[in-house]
């Protein structure tokens, strides 16, 4: 069978092979992802714990310690967790087969020495029967192959998502990925107060969930596959969710409501084999904001604008 065309922008992701790379990728990003969290002031919807998709991997961008402050990036093509101080300190730690214990101890241990000592809350997020990271001691797998391609997609996903974040004018999140559902998400909200959240998601405190939803949204991402899902793909939620939500129009065709999930999902190989990816996931990112904002009787007009280009501002007046 030929190979799609996009290939060389949006990577093969087999499931299978990815995964095991992508366990041990999720906790290693908790771990760094609570060292941000740490040291950075609450910011709402959670927003300051966050990573973002960088020219090598994934980066925590700037976090204050006193009078330095300090940055943690994966670099996902020299396989290496560098981290670098506002005073000229720097340090790398391999990326490598190993338990999470020994790389939660490397990267306390290299933070104190680069005079940068953090404290972190140890047990791990959003997944089942965690075990604390001093006590994971179980050796993880880590495919080099595996993690850059998947840095791939993000870096496409993000490119994407940016984009579709330029069509609306309301208040709206950066593009940035989660490391305690692994996801990389793009958030839209009315501007209006939602129903208090009932919480009840695994190893994640009420508060934290009430406060992300404590207004509607329309929210949108990708991620590398779980649970019922055993393959990467797109996805695209509202809260509060109308019953017409999951009735709605989207396209592509090929995107279809998960009941016990509550949102739409497209498989990622729909976009990566089609003629025209962009459009493909625009279409879906769009069409699926449409059902959000139309079945929540959001002010449309208010909210949303036309596409940004390069180098011209939008006409406002």
């Amino acid at each position: 069978m030929a190979r799609p065309a996009s290939d060389s922008a949006w990577p093969h992701l087999d499931y299978d092979a990815l995964r095991p790379t992508i366990e041990t990728l999720q906790l290693w990003t908790q771990i760094v992802g609570k060292i941000r969290l740490a040291r950075t002031p609450w910011l709402n919807h959670a927003w300051h714990a966050t990573f973002y998709a960088s020219a090598r991997g994934l980066t925590t961008s700037l976090i204050p310690h006193d009078a330095l402050a300090f940055e943690l990036e994966f670099d996902l093509i020299s396989h290496v967790l560098l981290i670098r101080v506002s005073n000229g300190g720097q340090d790398q730690i391999p990326l490598s087969c190993g338990s999470v214990a020994s790389f939660y101890s490397k990267v306390l241990e290299t933070l104190t020495r680069l005079g940068v000592p953090v404290e972190i809350d140890i047990h791990p997020n959003e997944l089942a029967d965690p075990t604390p990271f001093p006590e994971d001691v179980t050796m993880r797998e880590y495919d080099r192959e595996s993690a850059h391609r998947f840095w791939l997609a993000l870096v496409q996903c993000d490119r994407v998502f940016k984009r579709f974040r330029t069509r609306f004018i309301g208040k709206c999140s950066p593009v940035h990925l989660f490391w305690g559902s692994f996801d990389l998400a793009v958030t839209r909200f009315s501007g209006r107060p939602a129903p208090l959240h009932p919480g009840g998601v695994p190893h994640l405190p009420d508060p934290v969930t009430r406060e992300a939803y404590s207004h509607e949204v329309s929210s949108a991402g990708f991620w590398p596959g779980g649970g019922t899902v055993l393959h990467a793909a797109f996805y695209s939620y509202c809260y509060p969710a109308p019953p017409d939500f999951a009735r709605a129009p989207v396209l592509p065709s090929e995107a279809k409501f998960d009941p016990k999930l509550g949102e739409f999902i497209l498989p990622y190989d729909v976009v990566r084999a089609a003629k025209d990816p962009d459009t493909t996931l625009l279409a879906f990112l769009q069409s699926t904001y449409e059902a959000a904002a139309s079945t929540q009787q959001w002010d449309r007009k208010t909210l949303e604008i036309e596409e940004g280009l390069l180098s011209r501002p939008r006409f406002v007046g």
